[in-house]
């Protein structure tokens, strides 16, 4: 007996997922249009029976999707800076790296105002580091960003621990441990002193989240220093261990653990 074509194709099709099922084609077709002969072209008629040639080039233009480009370099000076540094104005010092971060940050930054935490990447790494490196001087190392990384990095990470550890948090009294962020401007300090705790200045606003704060840490800008500062440490563990000083018991060293 004969076998029907068309029930053993519909077998087929319920049996694989992966069998097509082969429908008439209409002109109004947008996918699957059997394509027109044309110079160079080979027909339907010159292919076996049974195959069908297809043009499979989408009716509508794709769309490029391209990447976001860094911003044209911006030069900015840094004089106002080290002016309100110097006079240990920290609180001025403070509005005038807000301002300097936003126009390093591109146009789009000056015009709404505030930094988006996608757009620290293209500021440049020198222009990071001159900034830090005005706090550092001006308070005795106790102010800057890569302070505050190391900071950072030894409560591995931990952004609540990072905000009491530089005063950003208070303690609330109350029976059992809270905190609570301080408020701006009046209740952080504003002055270089002992009771002021490391790495409290700069401020940067997290009241809506830490990934502005998260991203200024971990630019590249900061990761020479963070090397050289285990490098030091490297020495220092080797003068230990009888480099120096021969004769003597060997000495263990204090290595900090900036990991994650």
């Amino acid at each position: 007996m004969a076998t029907n074509p068309l029930k053993s194709i519909n077998h087929h099709h319920h049996c694989h997922p992966f069998t097509l099922r082969r429908h008439p084609l209409s002109d109004s077709s947008s996918f699957l249009k059997p394509t027109t002969r044309t110079a160079g072209a080979v027909s339907s008629a010159a292919l076996p029976r049974g195959i069908f040639n297809f043009n499979l080039s989408p009716a509508t233009p794709t769309t490029t999707v391209t990447p976001p480009s860094p911003p044209p370099q911006t030069s900015v000076s840094y004089d106002l800076l080290e002016r309100h540094l110097a006079a240990q104005n920290f609180r001025q010092a403070d509005e005038e790296t807000r301002r300097l971060l936003i126009a390093l940050a591109g146009d789009a930054a000056q015009e709404r105002g505030y930094v988006f935490f996608s757009e620290v990447q293209f500021i440049p790494d020198s222009d990071l580091r001159q900034i830090d490196s005005l706090w550092r001087k001006h308070s005795n190392g106790r102010f800057g960003y890569s302070v505050q990384k190391k900071i950072w990095k030894k409560v591995n990470g931990d952004f609540t621990d990072l905000f009491k550890k530089i005063g950003w948090m208070k303690k609330l009294e109350t029976e059992i441990e809270q905190y609570n962020y301080r408020a701006f401007p009046d209740e952080f300090n504003w002055e270089l002193g002992d009771e002021v705790p490391e790495g409290h200045l700069p401020l940067t606003n997290a009241l809506r989240g830490v990934q502005l704060l998260s991203y200024i840490l971990k630019h590249p800008a900061f990761e020479e220093e963070e090397e050289e500062g285990n490098n030091l440490s490297s020495v220092n563990s080797a003068a230990s261990e009888g480099g120096i000083g021969l004769g003597l018991k060997k000495i263990s060293t204090f290595k900090p653990d900036y990991s994650f």
